[in-house]
């Protein structure tokens, strides 16, 4: 017993020294090779990034944070300035990992910041500039009434039932032109357009015809009468453009060829079930999900919505799939920005150098507060006029009063210092200035 145990101690010595390479006689070393996974997180994560959109996403989430400290402001009874001590509590309600006094001394143009006469503390407020751009989108959105009810008639339309929940407008009223009280102003105001069922679900009176007819089909129609293609090849299409750099694999064009002529069932048509077990079914079903968010992100203000929010919007719409998967599998349409918390996704025929093709006013207007927001600390009297210039390879080209083009890019010219040369803050203002103020109960100081 005792040889036979020296002698495999040896054996197992010898074959720990010697490595046997990997085959099929050697069942005892072999190993088990994984396939590669292949779910919708590693497909979001090796994409093909569009830098130009992801830059956007970055800016427009800077713009959210302002907006949101402007309204937790505005909520205050005792004025229209708020102490810098009590917003640095509000650092985790709007999500920023820095500090409040630091984000707000980021944006001059944004945020005034000035000693309190009284107290002698630092206090905050919204500077003129950008509240005037806050109320000029304020009445642009009540102006604008009928196309907001335009909107959601459409939207009603898209449903399976024509009732839609009334949180899930809630949630994109702002993406929607809506104003804040959209619920009495819009669905309580315009009784022979929309019927309140509940305090939470919403109903379309009667449906319009003429409202019946989806933005892509109007696209079609022009690439058929514009380009002379066939009907064969426009009747079911989608706009497609890539980012720079997608890799084209091998039978990805036929895919993609055949895709576009794949009949589906329009988003305005009738509401009939799609057989999905069907020859054919399960991608039919799905191109019509395409095409009811291509259609919901085109009755946006800004052609780009959350992907979270669009869940909300599952039951009611039919769109009984994954959606962050569906939108992962038609890059050419749709592009899932990753920056920051919420994902977002956008149109990608709607943009062109990171700027809309055909912007409105009320986008016009968010343009020139983003515009105020990416001033950063730049010393400005004031903001250039740019002029959007769609040329023939749609691209964007800005220009400016000094004659300088830049292609895809906004050039915002940085003024030299005051011909004076007086160093002093001029932001400051005078104890005469603060006593006005208080007296008068105004909220702005003329600096």
């Amino acid at each position: 017993m005792i040889v036979l145990e020296k002698f495999f101690l040896n054996f197992r010595s010898c074959n720990a020294s010697l490595r046997i390479p990997f085959g099929p006689f050697n069942s005892f070393v072999q190993k088990r090779w994984k396939k590669p996974a292949n779910t919708a997180q590693t497909r979001l994560e090796n994409r093909t990034r569009d830098s130009k959109l992801d830059k956007l996403a970055t800016d427009l989430k800077k713009l959210k944070t302002i907006y949101n400290i402007y309204e937790l402001m505005s909520n205050r009874k005792r004025g229209p300035f708020v102490s810098l001590q009590l917003m640095s509590r509000w650092s985790n309600i709007v999500g920023l990992n820095v500090g409040m006094g630091e984000f707000v001394q980021k944006y001059p143009h944004v945020f005034e910041v000035f000693t309190h006469p009284v107290r002698r503390n630092l206090c905050c407020r919204i500077t003129k500039t950008m509240r005037d751009l806050i109320d000029e989108e304020v009445n642009i959105t009540k102006e604008c009434e009928f196309r907001a009810v335009w909107r959601v008639k459409k939207l009603l339309m898209m449903s399976k039932s024509g009732v839609l929940h009334v949180h899930a407008l809630r949630l994109i009223k702002r993406e929607l032109g809506l104003p804040e009280d959209f619920r009495d102003s819009i669905l309580g105001k315009y009784k022979h357009h929309f019927r309140l069922v509940n305090l939470e679900i919403v109903e379309l009176v009667s449906p319009e015809e003429d409202l019946a007819v989806a933005v892509i089909e109007k696209w079609r129609e022009r690439e058929y009468r514009e380009k002379w293609l066939s009907e064969f090849d426009t009747k079911f299409s989608f706009p497609i453009s890539f980012p720079t750099g997608f890799k084209i694999e091998g039978g990805f064009r036929v895919k993609m060829k055949n895709w576009q002529r794949l009949p589906y069932l329009k988003p305005y048509e009738t509401k009939e079930l799609v057989k999905v077990r069907s020859c054919g079914g399960k991608e039919r079903y799905e191109k019509r999900v395409v095409a009811i968010i291509h259609e919901l992100l085109s009755l946006t203000v800004e052609n780009m919505v959350e992907v979270e929010r669009l869940s909300h919007f599952r039951k009611d719409l039919g769109m009984e799939v994954n959606v962050r998967e569906l939108l992962l599998k038609h890059p050419g349409i749709f592009y899932i920005s990753t920056r920051g918390t919420n994902h977002i996704v956008f149109l990608r025929e709607a943009y062109a150098g990171g700027c809309m093709v055909e912007p409105n006013p009320i986008s016009v207007v968010r343009r020139k507060m983003l515009d105020l927001v990416l001033l950063g600390r730049r010393n400005t009297r004031e903001l250039q006029n740019r002029v959007e210039v769609k040329n023939g390879h749609d691209t964007l080209v800005s220009t400016t009063n000094f004659g300088g083009t830049a292609g895809g890019d906004w050039v915002i010219p940085i003024l030299e210092s005051f011909e004076t040369g007086d160093d002093r803050d001029r932001n400051a203002t005078t104890d005469d200035e603060f006593d006005g103020f208080i007296d008068n109960g105004s909220s702005e100081i003329e600096t």
